[in-house]
Parts: C-alpha cells; structure tokens; sequence
C-alpha cells in the first residue's frame, strides 16, 4: 500500500473497530492495543485502525492473546504477503513461522540493533512476533524510533547522509552456517541467491513519506562511494542514534504477548539477560518492497520534536 493508497477514513463496518483502545507507551514510539482479540476473524475496520496505529507508533502490542499458529499466520496476512526465513529454524509444517529458541544450550544472540532482513532486496514490511515461554526476569526488546532518531541529527550530519546509500549483507548468518558444516559451495549458492543490496542510509518511508535512519549495526557493512575511515565515522554517529533512551520504548513480554513493528521505520534489540532461562518465541514476517529515498515526498502529520535537553542541543550544533 502506498501513501495514495491509505483510507482517509477508518471503514465503519463492523464494531470490533469501536472497542479497540490504542494506549500510547512512550512520547513518539510504542502503544498498547486494548479490546482486541486476535483469536476472532478481524473486521476490515479493526485492520485499518491497526494500520493506522502502525504508522503513528512504529511498534504495537498486543496482551493476553492466547492464539493458534493458524490464527498468527491470519492476523499477519492481513497487512501483506509473508516470507520464508532462508537460513534460520522454521516451525515444522509452517514455513512462514520462524521458530526461535534460547535456553542454556542456545545463549541469546541478538542483541544488537537492527531492522529484519536488510540483506534482502526488498527487507520486511514488518514482524509479528509471539512469546510462547518467558523467563520469569529478563529477556525484554527495546526498540527505538527511527524517525525521531533522523530528526534529532543535526542539519550538517542530514545533508552528509542524505541520498546515500550503503551495502547490507548477512554476514552473522553466513558465519552461522559455516559454523553448523555449509560447505563453500553451498555458501556460495546463497550468496549468489542473497547478492549484497545497497539501500538508502535514509529512507523514506512509503506510506508517511517520513524520513528514517536505515542503517543497522548488524547488517550494513558500509556507505557506498566514501573513505572506509568516513563511512565508519558516520555509521557510528548513526548507530548511535538508536542508543538514545529518548528515541525507545521498552516491552516486558509474557506469555500470550505479541509485539507487531514496522521494519521501516523502527529498529529493535533483544535484551539477552536471560541466560540460562528458556525464551521461546514465534516471528511471522510481512514482506516488504525496495526502499528508497524521495526528499521531495512530503511527510503527512510531522510532529514538533519534544525532546530537549542534550538531545536538543546536539540536535543544534
């Protein structure tokens, strides 16, 4: 769906729609849907709201939502066609589902900031992720918003970044399968399967024409056409930016609880404080298109920036 595409109005078809409470959880990131059950077939209503809260709030939660593999797969179908994992571990019988699990065999790994799938041509639109066992302390996803993380650089740093682009790979998987015994050929299938995509350090978004950091530490491997020393020099000033507790929200999971972000315009980390505690968990993923950057796509509702602070002040210099 394309900016052109949104309803100027949420449809009125159907009074599941009129029961759902979107509850913010931070200044400019994060909300709480309440008087939702995505167990029960959802009205074309109920899908545009949740849309439209997607797009407000970048990454939506969902309580005590005790549903079948079937009923997850449903609910994500509803915003896009979803894709299959190449390299990580699937749910038997359903290909769609990533099936992720961490326990003291199989230490936590992803904590570090990211966006899903950059490596891939066209990355995610978003994920659908289901907590099926928790441990009783730990193991909560941050995640941070990229619009605000964009905003908050200062104009110098904006006009260095803006309209380039840089190449993302899937090294950390590519390691993986060495690791578990791939051989060169095989390696070599899925690098020629998976070639390295160059995407816009900044992107805009498709649907808000807002403008977002699309870099990430774990899948971009440098800026296009710079000095090493320069490309690092920004990436790190970009990294960073997702660092600011300002920019994040923070989700304690448990069972029965979903988290729902959009790839393009948030990035997340998996806290892993668990260890040896068991995290089990299920991601349906929507697919995506290629990013791009447009500065002349106009950004519908911009939002005053209510930081301040040192943020404000880097934000100046």
């Amino acid at each position: 769906m394309t900016i052109t595409d949104m309803p100027t109005q949420i449809p009125t078809d159907s009074s599941d729609a009129d029961r759902i409470e979107v509850v913010p959880q931070s200044r400019t990131i994060g909300a709480e849907l309440h008087g939702i059950d995505l167990s029960r077939p959802l009205s074309d209503a109920a899908i545009a709201l949740v849309r439209r809260a997607l797009l407000d709030w970048k990454v939506l939660f969902f309580r005590d939502q005790d549903i079948t593999t079937e009923q997850h797969l449903e609910f994500a179908r509803r915003f896009g066609p979803l894709e299959i994992h190449p390299f990580a571990p699937e749910k038997p019988g359903f290909p769609e589902v990533l099936a992720i699990t961490h326990d003291e065999e199989s230490p936590g790994h992803e904590n570090l900031w990211h966006s899903d799938v950059t490596w891939r041509l066209e990355p995610s639109l978003g994920s659908v992720l289901r907590m099926i066992d928790g441990p009783e302390l730990g193991g909560d996803t941050v995640f941070s918003d990229m619009y605000a993380a964009y905003d908050g650089l200062p104009q110098r740093i904006k006009e260095r970044v803006d309209g380039l682009v840089a190449r993302h790979d899937f090294t950390n998987f590519r390691r993986r399968m060495i690791r578990n015994g791939a051989t060169p050929e095989q390696v070599a299938e899925f690098d020629a399967t998976y070639p390295n995509p160059e995407h816009p350090v900044v992107r805009t978004h498709p649907e808000t024409g807002r403008k977002g950091i699309y870099v990430n530490a774990a899948f971009t491997q440098e800026i296009a056409g710079l000095d090493p020393d320069e490309s690092a020099e920004l990436l790190d000033v970009l990294y960073r930016q997702a660092a600011y507790p300002e920019y994040q929200v923070r989700f304690r999971w448990a069972p029965n609880s979903i988290a729902f972000w959009d790839n393009r315009s948030c990035q997340h980390y998996a806290v892993s404080d668990y260890w040896p505690d068991v995290r089990k968990v299920e991601r349906v993923t929507i697919i995506g298109d290629a990013p791009y950057f447009d500065p002349a796509q106009a950004p519908t509702d911009l939002p005053e920036r209510p930081f301040r602070g040192v943020l404000k002040r880097w934000t100046d210099s």
